[in-house]
Formats: structure tokens, C-alpha cells, sequence
């Protein structure tokens, strides 16, 4: 008897359960259904003009990635630079929340968040494999994150221009004298440098450098690099193009996402999102790369632009500079200095790496 009563609590136990769970998916299933459902429309404002080469171009692909890789549960509708907000209004908009992404360079932000500028370029700094290597794998995201907490804000990585230029000048550089007086349009810390060297900073956006370099208003700037400077017939308003780029060696460009919207989306979605600014990182990159050498070309052999090396004195100086600025910049924001001592442990660690790897590869395509 007492068996028999047992086995029927079992069953009647198994049963229960079995409804219990029935009625969990019953409910959880709608849930998700409806979840997957839901389309998302969100606004992206940029620092670059509308769907400017290769920077503005960035911003559209992940917006169209996202859309096919969402099969269209997350819409975001891409804006240039003044067409929602200014263009350095960026941050503060990502920030507030009155758009829910933003695709710019996070040196820009130098003066509300000097730490920002190591996750873009510093002067001899990262090229673009070393930067990708530390904020991707070496512990500068976790860093990136940390700095931007406090704005609400979450970064990406979101392109990378390699090797940049030193920049155009109306006037020969023959030795740190000539950087006295000099008016050069040149953000974060080069600025600094350039400053320390006895020349001004402008900051301006990319739109706007063309018209100030013709009529004076600069009497230098540095932009990319020959893709992008033929583009904006730079050559028409300076004679002199220098090189090496010792203020960016490889800049690094960012998509940030307000945290609330952030945390609004489904994993699948931000799975999606954190994707689709990982491709872009690689196609920036690999763009440049592939249609620098033809633009420096012919802005050699048709538009004559003389080409020129900086000295190694002034390189030599401009580095010691460089690191005077940095310095100081540390011993006043303790911020900066957490980010500024990670930085220069990894710098330290991979140029071992580099010098083992990539001298002997130089040497062999000298062959």
C-alpha cells in the first residue's frame, strides 16, 4: 500500500513539475519571440564631413553591417560632422544621450579627458599593429573603459589610418628655429609639443583646413597621409610635404556608444555591434595602406610637391620635447599617469618584439 502511495506522489510530483516548466516556456517563449522582434533605431553622429573617404565611409559600413547582420532589429542612421551636431560636439552628445553612438578620434577629447589621447596617438607612440596589439590584447581596453565610465560612454576600436604623414608646410624646416611662430593646425599633445617648441596649435575640423591654409589663417597642418591630402588639394595651398609622421605613427579611431543604450540591446545585438566595428578596424587600415603609395605618387610626379624628410636633429629634438610634454602631463593628472605607466610598460615589452621581428623584414625587402 505505502509503495503504491508513493509511486503516485512521484507521478503526481512529475507531473506538477512537467506543468510548472510547461508554463515557464509558455511565457518565455513569447518573451524572447517578442525580443526578437523589436527593431532598434539608433542615431550615429561623427567628426568627419558626410561620408568623407575611408573616415566618414567607417562610420556608414558599420551602420551597414549592423543592419545585414541584424537582418535589419538594429537601424542606425549615420550623421557628418555639423549635420546634427558640430563635429566636436561628438563626445558630449554620445555622453548626454541625445544620440546613442558616435564615431570620431578620441584625441579630440584631450581637453575634457587628456588620458582619452593614448587610445588614438601620441607622439612616438604606437604604429598600428602595436596600439591594436595593447587595447585589444594587452590590457588598454580594459584602461579605455575605465576612463570613459564616468561619461557614460563605451569605446570601440573602430579604424586605424597606419603611418601618417608629418604634415604640409608653406615653409622649409631646416631646424627647430623654424617651428618658432609657426601656426599649425595639429591636435592633442603634437599640439603641445609644437607649442613647446614655440609654435601655436590650432585645432579645427577637417573641413576646414583647406580654406584656412590658403588664406594664412595656418601656416602649416598635418592631416593623414597622401590618400587623403590629395583629396583635399592640400598641394595647391602649401609647397612642402614632410615626413616621418613622428606625432601619429599610427592613429587609432574609435566608436562609442552611450552606456544606457548600450545596455538597452540584446547580447545577439551587441554581439553584432562589437563585430561590425572589429571589420571596420581592418578595413580602414588595410585601405589606407593599399592606396597610400599610387596618392603619393601623383602628388610627386604630377603636382610636383616636394617631398621631404625631417632632419635627425629636429626629430631627435621633437622626441625629447615629446617626452617632456607627456611627463608633465602625468605629474598632474593622476589619470593620465595610470594610463601613461601601462602604456610605456607594453611600449617597452613589444619593441623588443618589433626589433626582433620586423628589422630583419625591412632588410629583406631592401634585397
Amino acid at each position: 500500500m505505502e509503495d503504491n502511495n508513493r509511486r503516485k506522489f512521484i507521478k503526481n510530483v512529475g507531473i506538477g513539475a512537467a506543468a510548472i516548466g510547461a508554463g515557464l516556456a509558455a511565457t518565455a517563449v513569447p518573451a524572447m519571440a517578442k525580443e526578437k522582434q523589436k527593431t532598434y533605431r539608433w542615431k550615429m553622429v561623427t567628426t568627419w564631413p558626410p561620408h568623407f573617404p575611408m573616415l566618414g565611409e567607417s562610420a556608414d559600413k558599420i551602420a551597414q553591417w549592423v543592419d545585414e547582420m541584424s537582418g535589419g532589429r538594429l537601424k542606425i542612421s549615420v550623421y557628418g560632422g555639423g549635420e546634427l551636431v558640430p563635429a566636436m560636439g561628438t563626445f558630449d552628445a554620445v555622453s548626454q544621450g541625445t544620440v546613442e553612438m558616435g564615431h570620431a578620434a578620441s584625441y579630440y577629447w584631450a581637453g575634457k579627458v587628456p588620458a582619452a589621447q593614448f587610445f588614438a596617438a601620441v607622439p612616438f607612440g604606437f604604429n598600428a599593429q602595436s596600439i591594436n596589439a595593447w587595447i585589444l590584447s594587452g590590457g588598454g581596453m580594459e584602461l579605455w573603459e575605465e576612463v570613459y565610465a564616468k561619461f557614460n560612454i563605451k569605446p570601440f576600436l573602430a579604424g586605424n589610418t597606419g603611418a601618417q604623414m608629418g604634415g604640409w608646410f608653406n615653409k622649409e624646416i631646416n631646424s627647430m628655429e623654424d617651428f618658432k611662430g609657426l601656426k599649425m593646425r595639429i591636435p592633442g599633445l603634437g599640439g603641445k609639443v609644437l607649442a613647446k617648441a614655440g609654435g601655436s596649435s590650432i585645432l579645427m575640423a577637417g573641413g576646414d583646413i583647406y580654406t584656412n591654409l590658403e588664406r594664412g589663417v595656418i601656416d602649416a597642418t598635418e592631416w593623414v597621409g597622401p590618400f587623403h591630402d590629395l583629396k583635399l588639394g592640400f598641394y595647391k595651398a602649401a609647397k612642402y610635404y614632410y615626413y616621418p609622421g613622428w606625432h601619429e605613427f599610427g592613429t587609432a579611431f574609435e566608436c562609442m556608444i552611450n552606456k544606457d543604450a548600450w545596455n538597452s540591446l540584446p547580447d545577439d545585438l551587441k554581439a553584432i555591434v562589437e563585430a561590425a566595428t572589429y571589420k571596420s578596424n581592418i578595413w580602414m587600415l588595410s585601405e589606407f595602406e593599399a592606396k597610400n603609395n599610387a596618392a603619393l605618387r601623383e602628388l610627386v610626379d604630377v603636382h610636383k610637391v616636394q617631398l621631404k624628410e625631417f632632419p635627425k636633429p629636429v626629430i631627435k629634438a621633437l622626441r625629447k620635447l615629446s617626452q617632456e610634454v607627456l611627463e608633465e602631463q602625468a605629474a598632474s593628472d593622476p589619470v593620465f599617469k595610470k594610463v601613461y605607466d601601462a602604456f610605456l610598460v607594453f611600449q617597452k615589452d613589444i619593441y623588443g618584439w618589433n626589433k626582433l621581428s620586423e628589422e630583419p623584414y625591412q632588410k629583406l625587402k631592401e634585397l
